[in-house]
Parts: structure tokens; C-alpha cells; sequence
């Protein structure tokens, strides 16, 4: 295993040279990604429907290609689902990543091709390897074995269709060589196992007798299996379980709620934390230096990136940046085009750069009122829908509303809290309660399955405020008017804590 550990250190640390070249030229390998997409989109459905042949510079490719979310190109997905070839991209898409929903969804479903998946996601994890290795020289990793938890969804096949459905953990892992399940635990068939409260168990117990020396997941889930290995072992801490443990590489959520939580479980210091920004749309960005909040963006990945600031996002024609163009302390709407047939495709997060030179960043948020704690995505259109069906069932009115995260505690899970101010009381606020809870687990398949068994998400904690409460702190924040509204839901407490302060 030594020999072992060399080989693959040596091998990864040689790809730091490519890395080094595109953190060198940014530009220039900014403007052959443009180039060779433009080329691919030609002879599609897309691309002839934009004249494509026409586009020859940047600039031309704005003129012609509308900005669009996932419903602009929805119609298009759908053509691809039926089994239409050429229609955004020109390989065959045999795999649709599943992820949560839009207004008119309760999943998305992003084409995987073959060129996402080797020169995007595949190449995001061997990279995200050799930063770890050319951040730590002296690594022991390759000398145990790896560990991922996965999503909640298993690979399914569509009825009478051709192509393959999993969420993104899914779908990469179905289709990695198989030398990687020598190095991986537990098997393929555990860690795709999609009934979670059996797979934390298992997890648990299969890979509590392994030389695990990384993880890789997202922190809510993760913190959730490291808690079942300590119960199940009567260990203090994960250290004592697995004494050769390196590096948790996490992404999805935002890591700060958690951080003072994994110290419980893996004592302070003796842990490495890499962060990694990717999606089932692409594989952006990642922490390349010790303990640093940037992460290097990553421009050779097959994704011509394009930056709206946030004063464009309401505008009939937006204008968009280009890399040359951005500022570092400056909040832009990130848009990809990409090797798996999305354009000028707002993916819905905002960055900021930290640095130009190389090109770093910061995800600093959505451009729409959600929630992300544990990687449910909640929606506005979700929350309307579950507040509306709630309100008929127990004949209730409301006023006013927002909504924020109850972050992990020692005892309990997470939860989301909900003020409610209401002109008309529900006859039962338990039911409320209820409809509300049951109402989003069927319209968001991401908030339904972190609900599974209470696993991550316990009920939802529903109160409500005194007649005029959100009037008072509108005022109070100097926001009364018609062009103030009432932020209906936020990824941490602030709103949240200044109602509950106030009343």
C-alpha cells in the first residue's frame, strides 16, 4: 500500500501542471472552451435554431442566445427524454441527472453526456485529489480506503426510454471504472442503496472494520453517519475509529453551521476540510489552498463562464460579463454554457470574486429566497404551494410569513422555523403544521427525502406572532412601503431573530 500511495501521488501531482497552466491563461483557455462548444452546438436542434454558424466571438453568442433557467430549456430536455438525438448537444445523452425542482416540477432532469461526465465531473474529482496531494505532500490517503455518501435517489431506467436517472452521486458512481470499488467503501450496491435509514446503518457497520483515510459528501448527511458509527462503536470520537482518517471533502451546503459540530466528533486540528462548488450542471470550483475560504475556478472543464451583476437580473436584455471583465468584492449571478447542452444557462447561485490572478471565488448565495441548509432547496413556489394547501385545510388566513433554518443541535436535528402571522387562526395549528410539512415533501423530492424517518429534518417548528408583528419590524428596519416586501424565506436566522427579539 506505500508503493501504492507513491504511485498515485506521483501521477496526480504531474496533472498540477495543466491546472498551473490554466490559472496562467485564463483567458486563452477561456476562449478555446467558447470555441469548441460553439462547434459542438452547430449542427443541433439549438444550435440551428440560433444560428450558431454565425457565431464566431463572444459577442455574437450574446446577441443571439437568450439567457435561460431550466424551464426556457425544459421543452428541449424533454425532446432529449423521448429520445431525440442532436437537440442540445451533438452525442447521445444516455444519463439525466435528477435534482430538485422548479415552479412547474417537483425534479429537474440535467443531461449527462459523455462529455460532462469525463471532462467535467470525472476530472473535478481527480483534481480535487491533486490539490490535496500539492497541499499536503506528505499524504498517507492512497494508503486506505475512500468513502462517499451518496444522494438519496438509486440509478432507475425510464420506462420504454432509453436513458438512465439517478441524482448526480448516483450517476458518477454508476459510471466509474471499476478499479474504484477496490478502493472505495462500502460496495456500489450499499452506497447506492436508497432507503437511507438502512444505508446509514449499514455504511456504518461495513466500513467501521475499514482503514477509511477520506469522506466525501455533504455535511448534514455526513455528520448524520460519523453520529451511527460513534453509537454503534461506543467510541468518543471518529479518530478512534478510523486513526489513519485525512480529509472530509464537502460541498452542497454551506459548511460554518456544522463546523463546531464535526469538532465534536473529530477533535479540532487533527482534520483536513476541502470545499468543492458543483452540481449536477457542472463541476465549478475548488479549494486548492490549506485552510482558505476561495476556491480556484476551474476554466478548463468544458463551461464558458459568463458573470451578471445583480442589478441585470430583472432586465428584459441583461448584460453579462465576461472573465476579463469582472471585479473581485462584487456579487454577479453565475451563467454557464457547457459540454452537456446547457446555454446561457442561469444556474441560480451568485459568486464573488476574491482574487483575479488566479481567478478565485466565493459562492455567496441564490438569486432567489430559499432554503439550503441540509441540501433541501426550498423554493418560493414551494413554500406558497404548502402555505395555501395548509391554510385550506384548516380554514385558516395568513397574513404574513417567513421562514429560516434551526441548524443542528447537540440533541436534536435540523428543522426549519416558521412565523406565521395570521388574520384568520387555523382551526388546529398541529395540522397546519402537518399539511404544510406534507405539502412540500410532494412538490421538492430533495426536502421530501432529507425528511425520510426525521434522519435530517425533523418537523417543521411552526409559530405564530402577534397580529401586526411583521408591520412593526418592516417599520422598525425602515422598509414600510409597496416596494418593501416581507422576505419569505432565508438560509440563516437574521430575519428570524429580529422578529423573535421583537415580540
Amino acid at each position: 500500500m506505500p508503493l501504492f500511495n507513491s504511485i498515485v501521488k506521483y501521477i496526480l501531482l504531474k496533472r498540477m501542471k495543466r491546472i498551473e497552466y490554466f490559472m496562467r491563461n485564463p483567458h486563452v483557455v477561456q476562449q478555446k472552451v467558447f470555441d469548441q462548444l460553439i462547434e459542438a452546438g452547430r449542427e443541433t436542434i439549438w444550435g440551428r435554431e440560433y444560428k450558431y454558424a454565425s457565431i464566431k466571438k463572444p459577442e455574437d453568442f450574446k446577441k443571439q442566445v437568450p439567457i435561460n433557467d431550466y424551464n426556457s430549456l425544459k421543452p428541449y430536455i424533454d425532446r432529449c427524454m423521448k429520445g431525440e438525438d442532436n437537440t442540445l448537444w451533438n452525442t447521445p445523452v444516455n444519463w439525466f441527472a435528477k435534482s430538485s425542482g422548479t415552479t412547474s416540477d417537483r425534479s429537474k432532469f440535467i443531461p449527462m453526456t459523455k462529455e460532462s461526465l469525463h471532462d467535467c465531473h470525472f476530472k473535478g474529482g481527480t483534481d480535487m485529489l491533486s490539490m490535496f496531494c500539492n497541499m499536503k505532500p506528505d499524504t498517507e490517503m492512497f494508503s486506505g480506503k475512500s468513502l462517499a455518501l451518496g444522494g438519496s435517489s438509486k440509478i432507475s431506467r425510464e420506462k420504454n426510454h432509453k436513458y438512465m436517472v439517478g441524482d448526480l452521486s448516483a450517476v458518477i458512481i454508476e459510471n466509474l471504472p471499476i478499479w474504484a470499488e477496490y478502493v472505495r467503501t462500502p460496495g456500489k450496491e450499499v452506497t447506492l442503496h436508497d432507503k437511507w435509514e438502512e444505508k446509514i446503518i449499514r455504511m456504518a457497520e461495513i466500513s467501521k472494520e475499514k482503514n477509511v483515510t477520506s469522506i466525501s459528501g455533504v455535511p448534514s448527511w455526513t455528520l448524520v453517519l460519523l453520529k451511527k458509527l460513534l453509537e454503534i462503536t461506543g467510541k468518543q470520537n471518529i479518530k478512534q475509529v478510523w486513526p489513519g482518517l485525512e480529509v472530509f471533502f464537502h460541498g452542497g451546503v454551506n459548511f460554518t453551521p456544522y463546523r463546531e459540530q464535526y469538532n465534536q466528533v473529530i477533535p479540532e486540528g487533527e482534520m483536513n476540510y476541502v470545499e468543492t462548488y458543483n452540481a449536477s450542471e457542472g463541476f465549478f470550483a475548488i479549494q486548492d489552498r490549506e485552510k482558505s475560504d476561495e476556491l480556484l475556478l476551474l476554466l478548463d472543464y468544458g463551461i464558458y463562464y459568463e458573470f451578471m451583476p445583480l442589478d441585470q437580473l430583472n432586465e428584459k436584455h441583461p448584460k453579462t460579463l465576461g472573465l476579463q471583465e469582472v471585479q473581485t468584492n462584487t456579487n454577479y449571478a453565475l451563467i454557464i454554457s457547457t459540454n452537456g447542452g446547457l446555454w446561457r444557462y442561469l444556474i441560480g447561485d451568485t459568486i464573488q470574486f476574491t482574487s483575479l490572478d488566479p481567478y478565485r471565488i466565493q459562492v455567496t448565495g441564490r438569486t432567489k429566497n430559499f432554503i439550503n441548509a441540509v441540501g433541501e432547496e426550498i423554493i418560493i413556489d414551494n413554500a406558497e404551494k404548502a402555505m395555501a394547501a395548509a391554510a385550506e385545510q384548516t380554514g385558516a388566513v395568513v397574513n404574513e410569513y417567513t421562514a429560516a433554518p434551526v441548524y443542528f443541535s447537540k440533541k436534536e436535528n435540523a428543522a426549519h422555523e416558521w412565523l406565521i402571522e395570521f388574520e384568520q387562526e387555523p382551526d388546529s395549528l398541529e395540522k397546519f403544521s402537518s399539511v404544510l410539512d406534507e405539502t412540500l415533501r410532494a412538490v421538492n423530492s430533495d426536502y421530501d427525502a432529507k425528511r425520510y424517518h426525521d434522519i435530517v429534518l425533523r418537523n417543521p417548528v411552526v409559530k405564530a406572532v402577534p397580529r401586526n408583528t411583521f408591520y412593526h419590524w418592516m417599520k422598525q428596519r425602515g422598509k414600510l412601503g409597496g416596494q418593501h416586501k416581507v422576505p419569505r424565506l432565508a438560509n440563516d436566522r437574521k430575519h428570524i431573530e429580529q422578529i423573535l427579539k421583537l415580540i
